[in-house]
């Protein structure tokens, strides 16, 4: 979809879209599922699945409470999530109303190769099933040396899975913060947290058209 619609705007940072509500992010089980009411006419408008916008306001949330510095929205959550993996969606992958993601999303071998990095096995094939190199997995596509400083739980069962699309989220949400200076509301903070995650500047754009559409609540 071109990048001239009249009606989606193009600032940087991105929109933070329609604000996510309060909830009790200490409550027991998935606190996601309190995003529904917020979730669902957003998920109409956007076709971001209801499970995974869930997951990108809950883990918004989390971080407006302990970390409100950073200014983090789930609208550039959703951007990387739909640059990633199709929020999800990849190569015919769905989101169980738990968040697990199946079949899990893997990336091809980081082994030097088509433009890739070499990046040999961080885990013993433990997360991503490769002993040799290591790959990218689930919706946020992380690499496991990275899912093991940033990867913790939002489901509530006790496990961080980087194939649970809350887990990821919040994951990724925790990583940007880092990596922004702790403020993602400067253009500067968020172009250096989104380089981080992908540094190339078609990929930062990306994410930007996408959060931007979604902030305004549009399919992009």
């Amino acid at each position: 979809m071109p990048w001239d619609r009249p009606d989606i705007p193009d600032g940087l940072p991105p929109g933070v879209g329609t604000q996510q509500p309060y909830i009790d992010i200490n409550s027991p089980g998935r606190t996601a599922e309190k995003m529904r009411d917020w979730a669902t006419p957003i998920s109409e408008a956007t076709a971001i699945p209801l499970t995974a916008l869930e997951a990108y306001g809950n883990a918004a949330e989390i971080q407006r409470q302990q970390h409100p510095e950073c200014g983090i929205g789930w609208t550039t959550l959703a951007g990387i999530a739909a640059v990633e993996t199709k929020h999800g969606r990849h190569g015919g992958a769905s989101v169980a109303p738990n968040g697990d993601v199946r079949p899990k999303i893997r990336g091809p071998e980081l082994d030097g190769t088509n433009g890739n990095r070499v990046i040999r096995d961080t885990d013993k094939g433990k997360l991503d099933g490769d002993t040799e190199y290591d790959r990218a997995m689930g919706p946020f596509q992380f690499i496991p040396e990275t899912w093991m400083r940033y990867g913790v739980d939002a489901n509530g069962d006790g496990v961080a899975d980087p194939d649970n699309i809350d887990d990821a989220a919040l994951s990724a949400a925790r990583y940007l913060c880092v990596y922004s200076g702790g403020d993602m509301t400067t253009p500067e903070g968020w172009e250096k947290a989104v380089h981080a995650y992908n540094n190339h500047d078609e990929y930062v754009l990306k994410v930007r058209n996408y959060a931007n559409a979604y902030s305004v609540n549009i399919r992009y």
